[in-house]
């Protein structure tokens, strides 16, 4: 371990007593919704299969019944190894949420293991006549193995350096590779179990879950957009259903499916914290992956409004607006004012990195407008400043334009933007914009 455990004597038996109530209440609702589960299927006339002609070259390797068995005990231990309740609490509440999905779609969705596995002796043998006992071949996308295998890497990854960082990371290879070694699952069940994995992480990060404080809202321009991307999840959805018995592959549209459907969520309410982007542009491990086909169409989106424009206009004292940079763009600058919630910071070591993460096509609260002001003219006192959003056109131009009435260079949010204008770059402030400028600035 990287780092030493020294609670107080209180503190970790509140530990060990939270991780073993939460290990009574979810064993047997482990076994009982998958035994169900099974039983479910089992009763089915026919079970269908997703499995690509290739599969059968993958060889079936005895020994790997050993890694695969430990995800069961690392499924307990990791429950004690925390810092606290309320981190037990997390890692349980990840547990049940994988739980539940996988058998829900084990209940509407059954599928079956076709391979059937030689005859094995030892230990290995033991385990897998132990294994067939209570593991039935229905139970196959998403992956239940591999969900969980996400949530106990990410949880434990931390807490190891060097050599023993490099040993835990081999040994949850094996396990992924496990499940496909021993022949209980298919290929399909493994990416289907990793983006429930990261589901989990991401509904239960380590601060306040996206869901936390969503209220419904009341803008226009969101709820359409929100019905607009629930559309797009819905309709990837159905192409997945559809396809996915003409190929195995199919299944994989429930990626974009549940991408848009995040998305669909933070304009329904629960705003930019669906992209769980720090203040210095860092994106969370699970949101990286959840989003990535969205951030591919936001990638392909600025390319086609802007490759046409300068990539960014000087303004005014050393402040550059414009659209979201290229990597070799950065020597320019000492800093970066970045707006997006969607997108990840570019990694450089020159560049000073800050983030005020806002949902795309929205008026930015002007509390928020008015601190990333202050903190503008604060970095534009040490160097090149470029302020970015996706496009250049709204998120970041709200924020120069209330910078320019603050600091006197403009009268309203209206002269701001002809400013911004006569610079070289055309902006789109809404009304509800300039009137969120105008209750900065004061």
């Amino acid at each position: 371990m990287s780092r030493s455990i020294s609670w107080p004597a209180a503190d970790y038996r509140e530990v060990v007593r939270r991780a073993a109530l939460w290990l009574v209440f979810l064993a047997p609702i482990f076994f009982g919704t998958y035994g169900a589960a099974n039983w479910l299927a089992s009763l089915r006339p026919s079970v269908p299969s997703l499995a690509f002609g290739w599969e059968r070259h993958i060889p079936f390797v005895a020994w790997t019944i050993i890694p695969y068995w430990s995800i069961d005990l690392l499924y307990a231990i990791a429950l004690f190894i925390n810092d606290s309740p309320k981190q037990v609490g997390r890692l349980a509440r990840r547990y049940l949420t994988a739980q539940l999905v996988a058998v829900s779609c084990f209940i509407a969705l059954p599928l079956q293991a076709t391979f059937v596995r030689p005859e094995t002796g030892g230990l290995p043998g033991f385990m897998f006549d132990l294994l067939g006992g209570f593991d039935k071949p229905f139970n196959q996308a998403p992956s239940l193995h591999i969900a969980l295998l996400v949530i106990i890497w990410d949880h434990l990854r931390g807490r190891f350096s060097g050599a023993a960082r490099i040993a835990w990371h081999v040994w949850c290879l094996l396990i992924g590779l496990s499940v496909l070694t021993t022949w209980q699952h298919h290929v399909i069940d493994i990416p289907t179990g990793a983006l429930l994995g990261l589901f989990a992480l991401w509904l239960w990060p380590d601060g306040a879950s996206p869901a936390a404080n969503f209220r419904l809202t009341r803008n226009g321009t969101a709820r359409r957009l929100a019905i607009y991307y629930c559309t797009g999840a819905l309709f990837c959805l159905g192409a997945a259903i559809v396809t996915t018995f003409i190929s195995g592959a199919g299944l994989l549209y429930v990626w974009p499916a549940l991408a848009l459907a995040i998305v669909a969520f933070g304009y329904a309410g629960a705003g930019a914290a669906i992209f769980q982007k720090d203040g210095e542009g860092h994106l969370h491990l699970s949101s990286w992956w959840l989003l990535l086909p969205y951030r591919l169409v936001v990638r392909l989106n600025i390319w086609a409004w802007t490759r046409r424009l300068p990539a960014a206009v000087l303004v005014r004292d050393g402040v550059y607006l414009g659209r979201f940079p290229q990597p070799h763009e950065l020597a320019a600058y000492a800093s970066v004012l970045d707006m997006t919630g969607e997108l990840p910071r570019i990694a450089t070591p020159n560049t000073t990195w800050r983030a005020f993460p806002a949902l795309d096509l929205l008026p930015i609260q002007a509390a928020v407008m008015n601190e990333a002001a202050l903190l503008l003219e604060e970095l534009r006192q040490r160097g090149p400043v470029l302020v970015c959003c996706a496009l250049g056109f709204q998120r970041s131009a709200s924020v120069v334009a209330c910078w320019l009435v603050r600091r006197g260079l403009a009268a309203d949010g209206a002269e701001a933007a002809r400013i911004i204008a006569s610079s070289g770059r055309r902006v789109h402030l809404t009304p509800q914009t300039l009137a969120a400028v105008a209750e900065a600035s004061r």
